[in-house]
């Protein structure tokens, strides 16, 4: 097995990969450094000046995780320590092999109202906004590249921030009564942890566009109709809805973990790169899989159906 992984692993270092390509192979790469301007230490020390809640992980043994934001007094809102353990359970599970999905949801039957305000007033100039901006877009996009198929479960209310933080995931769910809402305009500003760019991708420009300028609230119906969602849960209580997430997300991460986090990075590299170099990716990655155990176990077992 050992062997496999190591001659597996010498393919990929001799192809030839481009440095973009190398980027999105890369574990824990970021968008901005210090050559963008910004220091992430500096921001570090800034957002631990903003305690409260928590950001919490499970790790099942399927394979799947559950990643809650945990501030309920504050409609599960983002303060600064937050922003900073979402960051550290991001390289968590960039680090959890045996990982293959992800349920993010809110605690006490909410999603989440976007960022504590007490942080966003302290943190008043167009500097300190660039740089949250530049850590969050940081912390997203590591989040949407992990090798795990992932959901959000939208109950309650997805505002803000937290509406930002549904587009990271590849799908998302909402209960009958929830909603997700873009209130930036109403705040005077524009999504700045990626949302925007992120929307355009999943919903189109036209739709995007309406759904921000307007500051639409997207009731699980209207959301559903504009291919924000993939689907309406039948139950809005907290547990069976987070029972039914999970039997949703199952039926795409059962298998072997290699041949999921295979297929969710070649899926990245399509939708970050060029055709030319997203197929050198796909064609590397295959060579990770192509006469791994669960290959082997497959055409052993589609030989005996043949018989």
């Amino acid at each position: 097995m050992e062997l496999k992984k190591d001659m597996a692993q010498s393919f990929l270092n001799k192809s030839s990969l481009s440095a973009r390509t190398k980027l999105l192979h890369q574990v824990g790469a970021s968008l901005y450094n210090t050559s963008h301007g910004f220091h992430e230490e500096e921001v570090k020390k800034t957002l631990l000046q903003f305690p409260g809640g928590s950001i919490d992980l499970q790790k099942k043994d399927n394979g799947i995780g559950i990643l809650t934001l945990n501030n309920p007094s504050k409609m599960n809102a983002f303060s600064g320590v937050m922003m900073l353990q979402l960051l550290e359970k991001v390289i968590e599970l960039e680090n959890w092999t045996e990982g293959k999905g992800l349920i993010v949801r809110g605690a006490k039957n909410t999603f989440s109202s976007g960022s504590d305000l007490n942080a966003v007033k302290a943190l008043g100039t167009p500097q300190d906004g660039v740089a949250l901006s530049m850590f969050m877009q940081n912390t997203l996009t590591r989040f949407m590249r992990l090798p795990l198929i992932s959901v959000a479960l939208v109950q309650g209310r997805a505002l803000g921030g937290g509406a930002e933080f549904t587009t990271a995931c590849d799908f998302r769910l909402m209960t009958p009564e929830s909603e997700i809402r873009f209130v930036h305009k109403e705040m005077g500003i524009i999504p700045s942890w990626g949302g925007a760019s992120r929307l355009v991708e999943i919903i189109g420009s036209r739709q995007a566009l309406k759904v921000l300028s307007g500051a639409l609230k997207l009731n699980s119906e209207k959301a559903l109709n504009i291919g924000m969602i993939e689907e309406v849960l039948q139950s809005s209580d907290e547990t069976k809805s987070l029972e039914e997430a999970q039997g949703w997300l199952m039926q795409f991460v059962s298998g072997p973990p290699e041949v999921i986090r295979a297929l969710k990075k070649s899926v990245c590299s399509g939708r970050e790169l060029c055709l030319e170099e997203a197929l050198q990716n796909e064609r590397d990655l295959l060579g990770t899989v192509w006469g791994g155990p669960a290959n082997l176990e497959a055409i052993a077992r589609k030989g005996k159906f043949n018989k």
